[in-house]
């Protein structure tokens, strides 16, 4: 990780896990079935809420939710649903969970399918990631004609909480975009990594 002389995109601040997160991780191009399934749950939960606490919970939600792990996922019932409202280490909201256990059977599906889910996600892309040229925060959309695409897709296919800005910060998250500001230390690794 960079030092705190380092200039990093505004958004992270200057909280450890943040700069953490947004130096090893946000915006490097992932192509892991099970990674992106996890992100894609993640940035559900943290609809209406800040990262941080996504961020600060998600060892949490990763014993809850078995390692992320679709097959199982797929497979809970109203015990462990009811089980999961109960734990402090997640976000607790029953639209969100029940949401997870949905997602998961959808996201089973398309594992099956030739092209996986890395493949169907990556489509919207065309398979290569899309290198924006932000000087500011400011400058960086919500959501653009893709992220609506994939949600739009994502729906059509039993996924939920996956809305056009949810699958935008997936997007970014997921390297899909680089959105790091070009005077951020990571936009040019995330660029020639591209």
């Amino acid at each position: 990780m960079a030092d705190n002389q380092t200039i990093r995109c505004s958004w992270c601040g200057d909280d450890p896990l943040y700069m953490a997160y947004h130096d090893r991780e946000w915006g490097v191009a992932e192509r892991d079935d099970l990674k992106l399934f996890e992100m894609l749950l993640l940035e559900g939960f943290q609809a209406g809420l800040a990262w941080i606490t996504i961020l600060r919970k998600r060892e949490g939600f990763r014993a809850a939710f078995d390692g992320f792990d679709p097959a199982i996922i797929a497979a809970y019932d109203r015990a462990k649903i009811e089980s999961l409202l109960q734990d402090e280490g997640i976000v607790r909201h029953r639209g969100k969970i029940e949401g997870a256990v949905q997602s998961a059977r959808a996201a089973l599906d398309l594992m099956a399918e030739p092209e996986g889910f890395s493949g169907f996600l990556w489509r919207f892309v065309d398979d290569k990631p899309i290198v924006n040229r932000w000087e500011t925060l400011a400058d960086v959309p919500a959501k653009t004609e893709q992220s609506q695409a994939m949600s739009k897709a994502l729906k059509q296919r039993g996924f939920k909480f996956c809305g056009p800005t949810i699958c935008y910060a997936f997007m970014q998250a997921t390297g899909m975009v680089n959105d790091h500001v070009v005077d951020c230390f990571r936009y040019e690794t995330c660029r020639k990594s591209a």
